[in-house]
């Protein structure tokens, strides 16, 4: 299992990092851990599914 920050989960989904703590929050994206700071790290095959997921209902 790999772990992506939220600054990298960004960049992947191609969206701001205040998307991704959105989604976070409203539990589209569940995060796997949180870092030393309290940052949420969510695991790589979770966020390629979601992409998938969200490019055949219509986007991000």
């Amino acid at each position: 299992m790999s772990l992506m920050t939220t600054a990298q989960v960004a960049e992947f989904l191609g969206v701001k990092e205040v998307r991704v703590e959105r989604l976070e929050r409203e539990h589209l994206l569940i995060a796997k851990e949180k870092d030393a700071n309290g940052s949420p790290l969510f695991d790589e095959e979770d966020v390629k599914r979601y992409k998938t997921l969200a490019e055949r209902i219509g986007g991000l």
